[in-house]
């Protein structure tokens, strides 16, 4: 049975800081852009929603310190009705962002039918939380901590839900892939802790070096150790290099390339866990002529067209 794929765009910067004062940063404009390289069509997806662009502020808001704390605890729970009720239809949910911080309402959603594992594909472990920096000295954005708070680290307004309560996903069942920033020198054979936390990743050092198959031969091996079936994957485009994918806030290296990044998709989603995914962190802004957005496009439909649903051992 060939999924059927819904799209939700969410086009939202509120987890990010601004580029430049009174400048709200450009990630939100991805959806429209992504859409019109034809996104939709090649997804033969079966059902777009379009969620509004909420409001950023570039001040404190009341009752927070984290940026645009309330506006994005609404936010989230508008994209958690969106992806419960695709997920509900026996939908495949794409989610398109924005920043970072549209994962928490795609957990929650996801969390709506029961325990979800989360395999979190980013460049950055996103673990910033009130135990590790100073929430007195400046705003705490979620794009760089959306994996901390969905953990339930953090203020109980991004960290406290409705019908679900805190966390959104324990550490245990949390993997991590991608990070290029920890110090931690570790060898193939190991995972490697997140930040003193029962999360487990691999670096984008452990990613390069044992290829795509042999990761996704590890996660198989630890979701079956954790007895998950039901899995949010969620997706920051800044896990790819900065050679082949400048046009994000926080672009780095080293990194996957297009090719290794649609492997890695293909084989996840089609393992028959994967509940849905989102995608984030492409600026439109940083890409003049919108000339990656083909690339992205081409990336989601090699791992996501004739997408099975049929659920694997």
């Amino acid at each position: 049975m060939t999924a059927m794929i819904e799209l939700i765009n969410a086009p939202s910067s509120l987890g990010l800081r601004p580029q430049a004062p009174g400048h709200e940063p450009g990630a939100w404009r991805a959806p429209a852009v992504l859409l019109g390289a034809g996104l939709a069509e090649r997804l033969r997806t079966v059902h777009v929603v379009e969620l509004g662009h909420p409001r950023y502020d570039f001040g404190a808001q009341r009752g927070t310190r984290i940026r645009n704390g309330r506006t994005l605890r609404a936010h989230s729970l508008e994209v958690a009705g969106a992806v419960a009720a695709a997920i509900d239809a026996s939908r495949f949910p794409v989610v398109v962002g924005g920043d970072c911080s549209v994962l928490l309402g795609c957990l929650l959603g996801a969390r709506r039918g029961g325990r979800c594992g989360l395999i979190h594909i980013d460049g950055h472990s996103d673990f910033r939380h009130p135990n590790n920096y100073d929430t007195t000295a400046s705003l705490g954005s979620v794009a760089g901590m959306a994996l901390a708070v969905a953990t339930g680290r953090g203020e109980p307004i991004l960290a406290h839900w409705p019908q679900v309560g805190t966390p959104l996903v324990t550490d245990g069942d949390v993997i991590q892939l991608g990070d290029r920033e920890s110090d931690v020198t570790v060898s193939l054979d190991d995972w490697t802790p997140v930040m003193d936390s029962a999360v487990l990743g691999l670096t984008a050092r452990q990613v390069l070096g044992l290829g795509v198959n042999q990761v996704v031969k590890r996660i198989v091996e630890r979701l079956n150790v954790r007895e998950l079936d039901r899995v949010w994957l969620h997706l920051d485009l800044d896990v790819l290099d900065e050679k082949v994918m400048p046009a994000v806030d926080s672009p780095g290296s080293p990194g996957l390339d297009f090719m290794q990044l649609s492997e890695l998709l293909s084989n996840l989603v089609h393992g028959g866990r994967v509940l849905g995914l989102d995608v984030t962190i492409y600026d439109p802004e940083l890409d003049p002529g919108t000339k990656y957005a083909d690339s992205i496009v081409e990336c989601l439909v090699r791992s996501l067209v004739q997408l099975d649903l049929s659920r694997s051992a």
